[in-house]
């Protein structure tokens, strides 16, 4: 079952929180997040699962950023959210995605319990001018049946911007 508008509406506050959260950006069964003043692009063209990846950061000037296709763009929710007691999952918004923009590769499942803002793993099919502020994807809820453990891995929980890939702690744990 997924959450209506108006039933996300009446978590804010206790079981779902979305900081600053508009009531503009509200849709009949899911919120519209924007996309934060920052990017991260990895500098190394050959990415490596077992290390630290070297990236730098971009700021997104008032005039925009023109992506380029063949490069993954990092990006983050202006938005912190909290989930408890729901699953969080995310989406593209049609519009964005009508413009050959995807907003997450592959990352759109979200656990019970994570307290962050959303990383965003951006790709564009054709170059396209980004802008901070833009309603860039969408976050709705589905219940959850059965008992639970909250997520609280310190990998990725509670974080203050843009994540890169930590999956190399994945490999010192073993």
């Amino acid at each position: 079952m997924i959450l209506s508008g108006k039933m996300i509406r009446k978590k804010i506050g206790n079981e779902i929180i979305i900081d600053p959260f508009s009531e503009k950006n509200l849709n009949p069964n899911s919120y519209n997040l924007t996309l934060h003043n920052e990017l991260m692009v990895y500098e190394d063209k050959i990415l490596d699962m077992k290390k630290e990846n070297a990236a730098r950061t971009i700021a997104i000037p008032e005039e925009g950023y023109l992506l380029e296709p063949g490069t993954l763009y990092l990006g983050r929710t202006a938005e912190y959210t909290e989930t408890h007691s729901h699953v969080p999952m995310l989406e593209g918004r049609s519009s964005v995605g009508r413009l050959g923009l995807y907003v997450h590769v592959c990352a759109g499942f979200g656990d019970i319990g994570f307290k962050g803002f959303w990383t965003l793993e951006i790709h564009c099919v054709q170059p396209i001018r980004v802008y901070a502020g833009v309603g860039i994807c969408q976050i709705y809820y589905h219940a959850i049946e059965g008992e639970y453990d909250a997520y609280i891995s310190g990998k990725y929980q509670g974080n203050k911007g843009i994540q890169p890939s930590l999956l190399y702690r994945d490999f010192e744990r073993n």
